[in-house]
């Protein structure tokens, strides 16, 4: 058990990286690079990772000193851990690999919405299609009660529901802007957070959607206070109507549902 769930760890390190390799190209363009500094030079094989390049004093450029940015090694600590867990608590099989799949899909999208505020619509049409075909494939071994039925109306569900809280933004914007006479241009929730609360449904199921939802809104507001305390803190003042990124909150509350569903529904119901 425990050489498996080494292994595990392992092979999520190596994902953490592919996921490194992948956000830093695919905000600028599809057509992906080997691994390279933020000034485009390549990286050394041991720099591949972004843990060895660290380890092995190679963070940095050689003649420019462009870094790569501590988010490489820490990526791919989080999805070794995650990994590593995953075959804690299910056999190895089938129901494992779509488990990975969906940690790999999800933390990618973290990662890029995070440092850019964008969600690349492609990554998640890819999630949503992949999430589909694993429950397809082991949805009956990740929750035997689910239906691939379920899973379908999750994404719909989540689709609708984030497309109704969109559109209520977009007329609040509105309605701020005119009020104040300026417009106000930012967004806390976007389209892509729709398509992700869609993902996040077809990967759960409706009724693990539910709690998904609500573990997403208190962790928002937890995260929006802490945020704009610090501001507070930092700056003496915030701005108000300031917009915060969401996406990552969704993430979160699909990993809990994700990882513990049973346990906690278990616990409310």
């Amino acid at each position: 058990m425990l050489f498996t769930v080494f292994l595990a760890t392992i092979f999520g390190l190596l994902a953490g990286g592919v996921i490194n390799w992948l956000a830093d190209d695919l905000p600028y363009t599809y057509l992906v690079k080997p691994p390279h500094y933020p000034d485009g030079t390549p990286r050394p094989l041991l720099a591949w990772l972004g843990i060895t390049a660290y380890l092995c004093g190679y963070e940095q450029a050689p003649l420019t000193g462009a870094r790569i940015s501590w988010r490489h090694p820490a990526t791919e600590i989080a999805t070794a851990l995650l990994f590593g867990y995953v075959v804690l608590i299910f056999p190895l099989g089938w129901a494992t690999l779509v488990l990975w799949m969906n940690i790999f899909m999800l933390t990618l999208i973290t990662v890029i919405d995070l440092e850019h505020r964008i969600i690349l619509v492609m990554v998640i049409i890819l999630g949503c299609v992949l999430a589909l075909l694993g429950n397809l494939l082991a949805g009956h071994e990740i929750a035997s009660r689910i239906s691939f039925g379920d899973y379908l109306w999750g994404g719909v569900a989540g689709f609708l529901l984030f497309l109704l809280l969109y559109l209520g933004g977009m007329l609040f914007n509105n309605v701020i802007s005119n009020a104040r006479g300026e417009e106000i241009t930012e967004v806390a929730l976007g389209y892509g957070d729709v398509l992700l609360a869609a993902m996040s449904g077809f990967i759960l199921g409706w009724q693990a959607l539910i709690f998904a939802v609500v573990i997403a809104v208190f962790a928002g507001g937890v995260g929006a206070l802490l945020f704009l305390s610090a501001r507070l803190v930092v700056k003496g003042h915030y701005e108000l109507f300031t917009a915060l990124p969401y996406g990552q909150y969704i993430v979160f509350g699909t990993l809990i549902m994700m990882l513990w569903r049973s346990s906690i529904a278990s616990f409310f119901l």
